[in-house]
């Protein structure tokens, strides 16, 4: 694979995208925070499931247990070569799916310490979410695609009792910068 992009890695094997991951470096918090990223599921079960697209938000927090947050937003389905139109619309996005944000190794398990160059979503940590969400079973890891600060590349783990079992590749993209706060 040469230049590395959004769409070369949503056509990208899983082999392709376990390199690219690993020669991802560690995404700067200071960098995300107040910006939202286009997503993409590229497996085929997130086709049938309508969950192809979708759009992450990272903010800066002033109190609370966490430094930094994050969120997701739901996107009208279409190809990837069409706009993200966020859900209900874009002046007024659904954010939910919130998630805590530290460098992996910050992670307080130990088996959440998985990846020294990401960072890591954890979504159980959030107060945000409610206690019986679904999304709190939710493990992410994020790196920047080396060579371009707005290119990441997600790793999701689902929690089943006390292993952390591989779900999936996830694309993120910069978007647009947000003044969401959590509030």
């Amino acid at each position: 694979m040469s230049e590395i992009t959004f769409a070369s890695m949503a056509r990208a094997s899983r082999e392709e995208l376990e390199r690219i991951f690993a020669a991802g470096i560690l995404p700067d918090l200071e960098q995300l925070a107040g910006w939202e990223f286009r997503g993409h599921n590229p497996p085929a079960w997130a086709k049938a499931a309508g969950i192809t697209k979708f759009k992450k938000g990272f903010f800066r927090k002033s109190t609370g247990p966490f430094r930094y947050e994050g969120y997701n937003i739901p996107v009208k389905v279409s190809s990837i070569s069409e706009p993200w139109e966020c859900k209900p619309s874009n002046a007024n996005p659904k954010r939910f799916g919130f998630y805590a944000v530290m460098p992996s190794s910050e992670a307080r398990d130990a088996k959440d310490r998985r990846y020294d160059n990401a960072i890591f979503l954890n979504y159980a940590a959030a107060p945000e979410n409610p206690r019986l969400d679904p999304s709190r079973v939710i493990k992410d890891y994020v790196v920047q695609v080396e060579g371009n600060p707005d290119l990441f590349l997600g790793k999701a783990f689902l929690t089943v009792g006390p292993a952390r079992v591989f779900s999936n590749f996830f694309l993120l993209e910069r978007d647009c910068q947000t003044n969401f706060t959590g509030s």
